[in-house]
């Protein structure tokens, strides 16, 4: 067991493996942490009893926690698992666990590092429960050991809205394995789409605003259809402005796809409306194969990821280094952008310079980023 051996104990705690973006960035992390498997004792916390989407190694120890799904239970639980196994250091993902991990430092004074993967001031809007998350990540965020963002937006907001201190903060982007992406993209699938389409592919929810594509595409010169993979509240709604723009027909909504990334790699370009992101993985898995992009300039990460630049620094339409930026909820502007990355030439170099591009977010860099903090972090500990 991790608390008889006399090397350190390393956390990584999360919700749960359930799926979504940043638990699937939280299985590749772990994967990837082979290479320290000699020096440390590597344990995964899932605070919720859920179904697993995500394989894990043999090689790591996973304590499955039963939090129920909330603060209370989860504190519960993971401090006396703690108090128990005694970690020299935490890496925490998602608001709960990174709640639960500081909290939890601050009684048994191991290290902890959280990481946030929305933006604080977007992702929490209105109602109670908001404004108690929102005093909790002002009250605890900042006395984590260190503070992992996303996206220089998200670090932004943390500094400007959550006194999170600058120094005690770093920027790192989540991985996209590109290996995978492509073997994926690979697999044979019934074609869903007659003819050249563009892709949308998200959570059918009023904050991703897939509406957005819908009314582009409308206001452009393309005779492109519109796949949109996801599901979500807004589905009916988007299906419905779709009849009244005239592109019932044009419009496909098969729903959630377990593996979208063979439509997602056939597809002419990649549309996202999103008016708020974390970091938007579905864009640089775009890129990764080589799909040309286009994306609202929402907060936090498109604008760095298209044009590196802030957010701020993008006016309007931007023809970016490495996909185009349109402003929030501006259709018109969508449709120009799809009418500019339909012509020949700017669909060539986007689908080049995107593919470079997602090299730049690897697992393995990634990887080393992480463990580069969580070693320094652990220096600092008392022996």
């Amino acid at each position: 067991m991790a608390s008889s051996s006399p090397r350190d104990t390393i956390f990584f705690v999360i919700n749960s493996l359930a799926g979504g973006g940043a638990e699937r960035v939280m299985t590749e992390l772990v994967n990837a942490s082979h290479i320290f498997a000699d020096r440390y004792d590597i344990a995964l916390v899932l605070l919720d009893d859920e179904p697993r989407a995500y394989a894990v190694p043999e090689w790591v120890t996973v304590y499955q926690l039963n939090g129920r799904f909330s603060l209370i239970h989860s504190m519960r639980e993971f401090h006396a698992l703690a108090k128990r196994i005694r970690p020299s250091v935490t890496l925490s993902f998602l608001t709960r666990a990174n709640f639960v991990t500081v909290a939890s430092a601050a009684r048994l004074g191991f290290g902890a590092i959280i990481s946030e993967r929305v933006n604080t001031s977007g992702h929490f809007v209105g109602g109670l429960a908001s404004h108690i998350s929102k005093f909790l990540v002002r009250t605890l965020y900042p006395r984590a050991d260190h503070v992992i963002a996303v996206s220089a937006g998200i670090a932004d907001d943390l500094r400007t809205h959550y006194r999170v201190k600058p120094e005690k903060m770093t920027t790192i982007a989540n991985p996209v394995d590109r290996q995978r992406i492509r073997a994926a993209a690979g697999e044979p699938v019934e074609p869903l789409v007659k003819g050249p389409y563009a892709i949308a592919i998200s959570r059918l929810s009023r904050n991703k605003n897939a509406i957005l594509t819908v009314e582009g595409l409308a206001a452009s010169r393309s005779d492109l259809s519109l796949l949109i993979l996801g599901q979500g509240p807004e589905q009916e709604a988007i299906k419905a402005r779709a009849a009244e723009l005239g592109l019932a027909d044009r419009v496909v909504m098969p729903g959630f796809v377990a593996n979208p990334y063979p439509y997602l790699a056939g597809a002419s370009c990649y549309l996202s409306g999103s008016n708020a992101e974390g970091f938007p993985n579905g864009l640089v898995e775009a890129l990764a194969l080589g799909v040309p992009a286009i994306s609202a300039n929402c907060p936090s990460g498109p604008s760095e990821i298209l044009a590196d630049k802030a957010r701020e620094e993008v006016n309007g339409l931007l023809e970016g280094l490495y996909g185009i930026l349109v402003p929030q909820n501006d259709a018109a502007a969508m449709g120009e952008a799809i009418n500019r990355i339909s012509q020949s030439d700017r669909a060539a170099f986007y689908s080049e310079a995107g593919a470079r591009r997602a090299a730049d977010y690897s697992v393995e860099g990634s990887r080393d980023q992480y463990w580069h903090i969580i070693e320094a972090v652990r220096a600092m500990r008392p022996a």
